[in-house]
């Protein structure tokens, strides 16, 4: 579980960084925007197609960090086997856009190479810093 202590992380305009498997076993990390569900799950949003979609439909162990914008020192890190989810998606990407850019709707849906998809990371391996 996320603990209360750092929930509010995931209700800031913080970035994460998500770790995925390339083919070839060699990391990809990107950027991503950053929510959770319960303490939970950390949620991602992306499109079907996308590296990262591919990555974890292929294999689903990743890895994820985020940081307190306001206190670099606090942070949330978890890893874990991600599963993927079309259920929803549409709806968190727009809660999502509302936090980070400030608008009701994701500007760019239906542009994109498929469906938006939740990638949702267990809490089980989890580690907190600058309690």
């Amino acid at each position: 579980m996320i603990p209360e202590s750092h929930r509010e992380i995931f209700e800031k305009q913080s970035f994460a960084h998500l770790a995925t498997l390339m083919p070839d076993g060699t990391p990809h990390v990107t950027p991503v925007w950053v929510d959770q569900e319960d303490g939970e799950y950390v949620l991602v949003n992306t499109a079907r197609g996308r590296r990262k979609e591919k990555n974890v439909s292929r294999n689903p162990k990743v890895g994820l960090s985020v940081v307190d914008p306001d206190d670099p020192y606090r942070f949330v890190s978890v890893r874990g086997e991600a599963t993927l989810s079309e259920e929803g998606a549409v709806e968190h990407i727009n809660r999502l856009a509302q936090r980070y850019m400030g608008v009701d709707e994701y500007p760019n849906l239906g542009q994109e190479s498929g469906p938006r998809v939740i990638v949702r990371i267990p809490t089980e391996d989890i580690v907190t810093g600058g309690d």
